[in-house]
């Protein structure tokens, strides 16, 4: 990894627009490049509202393919920014199987990894297990220009072995893509635990697997 890289973590207001949001992303997406940012990373599935609050097989129509629609527009952002772009989709492998994918874009516009989440929730709000088969490509290390990243996404984050075998595989930056908040009802009682609990685990990751933890939400 080269000495010093700047990062840039997008995060911002999601809507149920599609192209609006696609247009968001691309805003400021270049907004981190001009910062002189090199790796950036948007949210999990940044591309609509987090629709796995319900179980509903009319959002199955918002997965596509990868490569696809929208690794075409991304791919190309990447290239003429000169950045390492990671984005998170809903993939459709194939008929009857679908992943929530991580996908890692090369400086040159080329797709050099993606990586399907493991580890799938199943409680009240994050009805993931409804839409997502777990993940069949494995932990890995991906090798760019500045520095070997390690895709993860989300609920990973509250597994230990995630980061380590990740880390293990030669990661030096581990990037998590998230989706996460507190339900309703929880959050007065509970959410400054909760919140706690969450960046206390971000650091754990680092400090056990000696790597920086980027975390998106």
């Amino acid at each position: 990894m080269i000495k010093k890289v700047k990062i840039g973590i997008i995060q911002s207001k999601i809507s149920d627009n599609i192209q609006k949001n696609i247009n968001s992303a691309i805003k400021n997406i270049k907004k981190a490049a001009s910062k002189k940012a090199k790796i950036i990373c948007v949210p999990e599935l940044f591309l609509s509202n987090y629709f796995c609050q319900t179980e509903s097989h009319s959002n199955f129509k918002l997965a596509e393919k990868i490569p696809g629609r929208t690794t075409k527009i991304f791919c190309e952002l990447a290239k003429d920014l000169q950045i390492v772009l990671m984005i998170s989709l809903f993939e459709k492998k194939t008929h009857g199987f679908y992943h929530n994918t991580s996908i890692v874009i090369s400086e040159k516009g080329k797709i050099l990894s993606k990586y399907r989440k493991m580890h799938i929730p199943d409680d009240p709000g994050y009805y993931e297990k409804f839409y997502f088969t777990p993940g069949d490509l494995g932990f890995k290390s991906v090798k760019t220009k500045f520095g070997k990243i390690g895709p993860l996404i989300c609920w990973d984050q509250w597994f230990p072995e995630a980061a380590r075998l990740t880390a293990l595989k030669g990661a030096q930056i581990i990037f998590y893509p998230t989706a996460i908040g507190w339900h309703p009802k929880e959050k007065k009682k509970f959410g400054k635990s909760q919140l706690d609990s969450w960046i206390t685990m971000q650091k754990s990751h680092a400090i056990a697997n000696g790597t920086y933890v980027v975390a998106i939400n």
